[in-house]
């Protein structure tokens, strides 16, 4: 019988999808399709990846509460993981995180703590740092999915040797949104080592901190950053995470421009990706377009846009100066 044990067993082997209307001519461009895995996103991989490395480490032991800051999605992965682990979780989040979101969390059975949005990440009010309080005052186990290893390896086990052998080993060209950087760092690592050659592109936001990094090594001056409205992507400093060594160039995409080409995916190939995955995948086209034929340009659209449904709305965006006209 094909019976699965568990809902986990789904996780992995998401499908890598041509977007041959999106970008019709020149260079192939192909999108992984993260929402297949069993909470819907990318997260998903290293949700049960960094309690199974607790675990293993012995910092996680049956009977202990989880805690951990997040935008939504590496909370509903480690929601499903600690349900079928038997864990009680506490995640911490930024006020930008969709009603969708928290009410996702919250049907697994997650507390959610929202947080101030516009504060330095060292700010005491900042999800980050609430979620350290946590941890301390209740000796909650904290993954910290900035800081934690398992978060890029996890991917550097799973999501890279999928889009090595889902492409014959051909991809010339790797372009992720950049948040942790655990998604892009741990497949770059995996094609890199398979094939040199291969290229990889971060996507940023304007008003993030990536792009001024790789470029410059260092932080750009807090009067450079700025709140962007793109979710799931973006930082203020740069994380453990993140393998930059990995990482070839990255570029910057603004709001309106990511919030457009959700609706062009969707609109063209029925596609329907958050804002992160919208930036992402412009960005690839852009690089596509000047690429030639033979060359093949794999993106990863980390969840669907079902999740910010109270944000992907005519009303929402032009209240935010976000539509045309």
């Amino acid at each position: 019988m094909e019976i699965l044990n568990d809902f986990l067993e789904t996780l992995g082997d998401t499908p890598l999808v041509a977007l041959r209307r999106y970008h019709p001519d020149g260079a192939l461009l192909a999108a992984k399709i993260e929402f297949f895995n069993p909470g819907s996103s990318v997260k998903d991989r290293i949700g049960i990846a960094m309690i199974e490395a607790a675990e293993r480490d012995g910092k996680l032991v049956p009977g202990m509460t989880i805690v951990e800051p997040t935008s939504g999605n590496t909370g509903l992965g480690l929601a499903i993981a600690a349900i079928l682990r038997g864990y009680k979780l506490i995640c911490t989040a930024s006020e930008k995180i969709s009603k969708e979101k928290v009410a996702m969390l919250e049907a697994h059975g997650a507390e959610v703590v929202i947080c101030p949005v516009d504060v330095p990440a060292d700010d005491p009010r900042s999800y980050t740092k609430v979620a350290e309080r946590i941890r301390d005052q209740q000796g909650a186990f904290l993954p910290y999915q900035y800081f934690n290893q398992a978060n890029p390896e996890a991917h550097y086990r799973g999501t890279g040797p999928e889009i090595w052998s889902q492409t014959d080993g051909r991809v010339t060209h790797w372009v992720a949104g950049i948040g942790t950087g655990g998604t892009i760092s741990g497949v770059a690592k995996f094609l890199k080592e398979r094939n040199p050659g291969v290229r990889v592109i971060g996507v940023d936001p304007v008003g993030s901190v990536y792009a001024h990094f790789q470029e410059h090594g260092r932080l750009p001056s807090p009067e450079e950053l700025r709140v962007y409205l793109i979710d799931g992507i973006g930082q203020s400093y740069v994380p453990e995470s993140y393998w930059p060594e990995y990482i070839d160039e990255v570029v910057t995409v603004d709001d309106p421009t990511a919030y457009r080409s959700v609706f062009e995916l969707a609109r063209t190939e029925a596609i329907f990706t958050g804002s992160s995955g919208g930036a992402a995948v412009f960005a690839a086209r852009e690089l596509a377009r000047r690429l030639p034929a033979e060359a093949l340009v794999v993106t990863l659209l980390p969840d669907s846009g079902e999740r910010y449904l109270s944000k992907l709305n005519e009303e929402w965006l032009r209240e935010r100066g976000l539509l045309d006209g």
